[in-house]
């Protein structure tokens, strides 16, 4: 493990001295401002390191945490993995604080950024492309010859870095160094590769930056014995930990979907191609594996969406597609014998004879296995199936895997705790004794805030909900001005009152799925009064500073769906341990999405706006009042024209 550079250290040098009024951090930052709440967390994550102990901290927008952490993790000695939501948050971590603290703090830190494998160019699969006729039209040929180019210039190798590439480019998927395709060390480009250089980097670094998604493939990797990802470490931060259960589900689950198959055939034929060899019969079992695989994938339901798929639903299936199903297996194994017997054999084809063995046994687990762990379910998505068994509890993976074996895990976000404890988290991620702290708001939500519950709507399930709520919120857009988030727990209700409140109001309205997530983000940030509706993926990880965004509204408390099988297996194994699914895991889940959703609005001390919620349950359930109380203390009201005089009194 490498020398720890870190911010001076002495006694006298305390976590007061750099973030409390007169420190360092108010000469050497540009945009300082004490914050009492940033104070306090670094010295809670600072003992964390110091005792090895866990800490729990709920630090809401406007704290600062990001340096509130950081800092302690430099100081510590210690070789610290920061894991964060997103690669943008991830991004902004490595590319803006991390210079900040080498320049005015650390001179001598070494951090390292990492990402998947899919981000990343392969040297050698560009290598045999070039020249091969393997691209498809004019702008493939286009962009490879300026990914070509680039291949020579970059450092780094991240996709990130090709602007002129779309979202959606095919090509990228057949020039990335994803593992499915990897020789690791017996490559030709093993010591220039950008997998290679990246963990050198983190091997020789004493601040690891990754994401969720990267750190728990690397967390489940270590479980089955397949080595790791990460390099060794001591202690790990999770900025918006509140979204572990569901990435960690994901990782430790299992899953195979129908396009897999098509990915096989297509990547075999591929390398046969670029490796010259011939293999008549294994090129006609790769197009009888596409048609078995389009066989048994197209007898699963034709509707949309997500569905159970236990003991009883496989058990029907399987008696009816049986022949399907062992034609599949049969084909797959067929086509791992005719790679293992080819000669010469270069690891390429060593690789993909592993590769069709693993899917063979996954495709096996995901049909026949009778784990009880496990809740199957099956989704279409357009004309993908994906077959998927996710633990129904992970908190016991966790314990084990991760608040065992390291001594200092910081758990952060601006939405861990539920009517003002830790307990729903601390049950589902298992999490071991720690210091816990719900830190003060650095806003004044009282003066920048009005909470607005409408007293006459109906109940959200009775049948004149939908134009109730249009009009409820075609009002609240005219005193808003628009320049609103309308925030939806279904698409049929969000297409629903889009239609109703689009013919009724004068501003630019978006819609969700017209356009690329960051497009219609982009729009709404750059088009006066526009009004976006929207549904789960925008209620987190979206920020609108200033009075671009003077108002949010939700439709329903964002419970999650009882039907989903994952919801519904968790529910039932709560109910046969003698617990109440609804008060232990229900609620809870659903007050931490709204506390999500409603954070989109205050991003800063002068931000102003309307908060809405237009279902009465808040109001008349009993459960109601934990909603409430696990919301900072906005101004509260049932009256739209105490609404119009807020804005009013807080216009420019």
């Amino acid at each position: 493990m490498p020398k720890k550079a870190a911010v001076a250290k002495a006694e006298e040098i305390t976590a007061e001295k750099i973030f409390g009024p007169g420190g360092l951090l108010q000469t050497r930052h540009p945009s300082y401002e004490f914050r009492p709440s940033q104070l306090a967390m670094a010295e809670i994550v600072e003992q964390a390191f110091e005792k090895h102990q866990h800490a729990v901290i709920e630090a809401g927008t406007g704290t600062g945490k990001t340096l509130a952490y950081l800092i302690p993790a430099i100081r510590s000695g210690r070789r610290v993995v920061v894991s964060t939501a997103t690669k943008s948050l991830q991004e902004q971590l490595f590319q803006k604080d991390v210079p900040f603290l080498k320049k005015n703090f650390a001179p001598n830190l070494k951090a390292a950024l990492m990402k998947g494998r899919a981000n990343f160019l392969c040297r050698q699969k560009v290598h045999q492309i070039d020249g091969q006729a393997m691209l498809k039209g004019i702008d493939e040929v286009d962009w490879f010859s300026q990914i070509r180019d680039w291949e020579k210039l970059t450092e780094t190798g991240d996709r990130s870095e090709l602007t002129f590439l779309p979202d959606d480019s095919d090509l990228w998927n057949r020039i990335d160094a994803r593992r499915d395709l990897c020789t690791g060390q017996k490559c030709a480009e093993f010591q220039r590769c950008f997998i290679t250089a990246m963990h050198q980097r983190a091997h020789e670094a004493d601040l690891i930056i990754v994401n969720h998604h990267l750190f728990f493939a690397d967390l489940a990797l270590r479980q089955d014995d397949f080595g790791s990802i990460l390099p060794e470490y001591s202690a790990v931060v999770f900025d918006e930990a509140h979204e572990i259960e569901d990435v960690a589900s994901d990782y430790f689950g299992r899953q195979l979907s129908s396009y897999r198959f098509e990915e096989l055939a297509r990547d075999t034929e591929s390398m046969l191609r670029l490796l010259q060899i011939d293999a008549a019969p294994l090129r006609r079992q790769l197009t009888r594996l596409r048609e078995h695989a389009r066989s048994l994938f197209e007898r699963f339901p034709e509707r949309e969406g997500r569905y159970p798929f236990g003991v009883t639903e496989r058990n029907a299936f399987m008696e009816q597609n049986r022949e399907a199903y062992d034609q599949l297996a049969s084909e797959i194994r067929r086509i791992e014998a005719e790679l293992s017997a080819l000669t010469p054999k270069p690891e390429e084809v060593v690789t993909m004879a592993r590769r069709a063995a693993e899917m063979r046994r996954e495709l096996a687990f995901l049909l026949e296995s009778e784990e009880k762990s496990y809740v199957y379910w099956y989704e279409r998505r357009g004309r993908g199936i994906f077959l998927a068994a996710t633990p129904i509890d992970v908190s016991e993976i966790l314990r084990e895997k991760l608040f065992e074996q390291f001594d200092s895990v910081v758990l952060t976000s601006a939405t861990l705790a539920v009517g003002g404890r830790f307990d729903y988290l601390k049950q589902r991620l298992g999490v071991l004794p720690s210091a816990e702290c719900i830190l003060p708001h650095e806003f004044d939500y009282a003066n920048q805030a009005m909470l607005y519950l409408p007293r006459a709507l109906p109940d959200i399930r009775h049948p004149s909900f939908a134009e109730r709520a249009a009009q409820e919120i075609a009002k609240v857009l005219e005193i808003s001005e628009g320049r609103a988030f309308c925030l939806f727990t279904s698409y049929s209700q969000m297409k629903d009152i889009y239609e109703r409140v689009s013919r009724s109001v004068a501003f630019p309205v978006l819609l969700q799925g017209t356009a690329p997530r960051s497009t219609l983000l982009g729009r709404f940030r750059s088009t006066p009064n526009a009004v976006l509706f929207a549904t789960a993926s925008f209620w987190q990880g979206v920020d609108v500073p200033g009075a671009q965004l003077s108002c949010v509204i939700i439709d329903k408390l964002p419970f999650a769906v009882p039907s989903d099988p994952i919801v519904a297996a968790r529910v039932r194994a709560l109910q046969d341990d003698g617990r109440n699914p609804f008060a232990e895991y229900q609620i809870p889940k659903a007050v931490l999405a709204l506390k999500q959703g409603f954070g989109r609005l205050i991003r800063s001390k002068t931000d102003r706006g309307i908060l809405s919620i237009l279902d009465n349950r808040i109001q008349r359930m009993q459960y109601g009042k934990i909603f409430l109380e696990s919301l900072p203390e906005y101004k509260t009201t049932q009256d739209l024209a105490e609404v119009a005089r807020f804005m009013e009194s807080h216009a420019d």
